[in-house]
């Protein structure tokens, strides 16, 4: 299927509901693109094997959450492809093949996989952790993907990625992209509690699908600057978790609440209000269009659509690579 333009490859592990966090870090992104490049979102569940194997009565639930927050954040399936990994078994294929010259060692130090093998209190790391990167690299090669928007953290993955698939091209023939990594100006979120990034897990996230009653409740009991008692005394917005947030939700005002908030003229109830009904009026499109993807199957039909079509894109890949490494016999 030949390209009409630029193309991209992203997504996600579905391992819960997205929060704002995934908002500002790339949902509100992709969004932009998909008008501009030709764009692959993968719905990673095989990858979150690698952290939840144990939970795996949750993959169907938390795959249907995945998908229908992306549609609420914008994402047009028209637009943009939609596709559900363990469906496309050349994936898996060229995992395998790409596993064959890519060195233990190569994975064991990339930082990206001994920061999460700490984060997750990992002590025997197993195979598909371990490979993970080469993993992703075959989501990213399988689409021969020109570009990756990613965050600083995962560019150790994508420079990887770079190194496998231009060794395939140098051992066989120069049939798969090299991808470039888009690295894009994403506010890193930290959580309601001031002390990490936004996380399900931590307790500390507001979701896209948070109802407005429930976002003025969390941001209400949201860290603040904890030296400041009374309303009148001096405030820190440096130390502020709910003046982060007015930062990237609410830059047009952010300088004036600086201003008020460090000569004591506005309190943190106030402030909170402020931004609760900011987060809402940034929610609220995205409310309508989850009521529209309420239809579960209306949701499955487009997965099973885009799977479909990134389906086809794979097999004509598959068939370059076979074809490059000379195994494809039955051609």
């Amino acid at each position: 299927m030949p390209k009409s333009r630029k193309r991209i490859l992203t997504g996600d592990r579905p391992t819960g509901a997205l929060h704002l966090g995934h908002y500002v870090g790339s949902l509100a992104n992709r969004v932009k693109l998909q008008d501009d490049y030709e764009s692959y979102i993968i719905i990673a569940d095989v990858q979150a094997l690698t952290t939840h194997w144990e939970k795996d009565e949750n993959l169907t639930r938390d795959v249907f959450q995945i998908a229908t927050d992306y549609l609420a954040a914008g994402i047009n399936p028209e637009k943009s492809t939609i596709f559900i990994q363990s469906r496309i078994p050349e994936i898996h294929e060229l995992t395998m093949y790409f596993s064959m010259y890519t060195s233990v060692n190569v994975l064991r130090h990339n930082p990206t996989i001994k920061s999460e093998a700490a984060q997750h209190g990992f002590k025997d790391i197993t195979y598909g952790f371990l490979g993970y990167p080469v993993s992703q690299t075959a989501d990213i090669a399988i689409f021969k993907a020109d570009l990756v928007p990613v965050g600083e953290d995962q560019i150790p993955h994508i420079e990887l990625a770079r190194k496998i698939v231009r060794r395939f091209n140098d051992l066989y023939k120069p049939v798969l992209v090299e991808p470039q990594v888009l690295i894009g100006d994403i506010p890193r979120l930290i959580g309601l509690d001031g002390k990490a990034k936004m996380s399900k897990s931590l307790n500390n996230a507001i979701f896209l699908m948070d109802s407005p009653l429930e976002v003025e409740q969390k941001v209400q009991n949201a860290v603040t600057d904890p030296a400041r008692i009374r309303k009148t005394d001096p405030g820190h917005p440096e130390v502020c978790t709910i003046f982060e947030y007015q930062k990237v939700f609410n830059p047009g005002e952010v300088e004036q609440i600086e201003n008020e908030c460090r000569q004591g003229k506005i309190g943190c109830v106030a402030c909170k209000k402020n931004l609760a009904s900011k987060l809402n009026l940034l929610l609220e499109p995205m409310r309508e269009r989850r009521q529209k993807y309420s239809d579960r199957s209306l949701v499955m039909d487009i997965l099973k659509e885009g799977t479909n079509r990134a389906h086809q894109v794979a097999r004509e890949t598959m068939a370059d690579v076979r074809e490059a490494m000379n195994i494809n016999y039955f051609a």
